[in-house]
């Protein structure tokens, strides 16, 4: 795929330090343009091996953090406190080890009622992010994981089109195949419009997911971003890709 970057490493912890030092590098760039970073993450296994080696070097590199403005790709209809939010693993692993502020993190509300909560987050983002020739918000970088499905965010594979074309930047998840049911997610249409998106692909039950995203017809939500897109980046520790 010419729209596709792969990065190839041995293992999970050497993937996480790649994709850390890589992000490094576009704060740090952001930064001596005096610009705003605005990035979505996204949880995982892999993001708290990403988290703890982004602090690592951020704080060997004396990198400042206080440009980046925090978004997420996803979260589940639950508190910020609950062990399963999105926001608590950044909020333990990144957040505080960093001491940022308050005022830079834009969580996706998972307490509040979901539609409260996808309109809250389409009106921060476009609050902060600066917007496209078509008054869309744009994301510096969007973080995404992928699951065994090849879903990324909490776009799943037995989407309905409402969802596929859903133009705002989030929407809300009833019927998630995994739990809990209802979850906000980013928008196929807010990824297409990022700046960058980087995948981060670990362990080998992913292995078939990722040939089927690879193949030049592949079906899976991470390969309808790709097709979506004039670059995407994939950091992946399976081997035989």
């Amino acid at each position: 795929m010419q729209n596709l970057e792969l990065l190839s490493f041995t293992g999970a912890d050497e993937l996480a330090r790649a994709a850390a030092s890589a992000w490094l590098d576009e704060i740090e760039a952001a930064n001596r343009a005096g610009k705003l970073h605005c990035v979505a993450l996204s949880g995982g296994r892999i993001t708290q091996k990403f988290f703890a080696a982004t602090v690592e070097q951020g704080k060997a590199r004396g990198i400042s953090f206080g440009n980046c403005r925090f978004f997420w790709a996803d979260e589940r209809c639950l508190p910020p406190t609950d062990p399963e939010s999105n926001f608590k693993l950044a909020n333990d692993l990144l957040f505080t080890p960093l001491n940022l502020a308050a005022q830079q993190i834009h969580r996706l509300r998972g307490e509040d009622s979901l539609q409260a909560a996808v309109k809250n987050a389409e009106v921060e983002l476009c609050r902060i992010a600066p917007a496209n020739l078509d008054g869309r918000p744009v994301l510096d970088l969007v973080l995404l994981g992928m699951g065994e499905d090849g879903h990324v965010a909490s776009l799943f594979p037995t989407a309905g089109p409402e969802i596929v074309n859903c133009a705002a930047p989030f929407l809300a998840v009833v019927d998630s195949p995994k739990p809990p049911p209802t979850r906000i997610s980013i928008s196929y249409s807010a990824l297409a419009d990022a700046r960058q998106v980087w995948a981060l692909v670990s362990g080998a039950a992913k292995a078939e997911a990722l040939r089927e995203t690879l193949r030049a017809e592949g079906k899976t939500p991470l390969a309808r971003v790709i097709c979506s897109r004039k670059s995407t980046r994939i950091y992946s520790d399976l081997s035989g890709f």
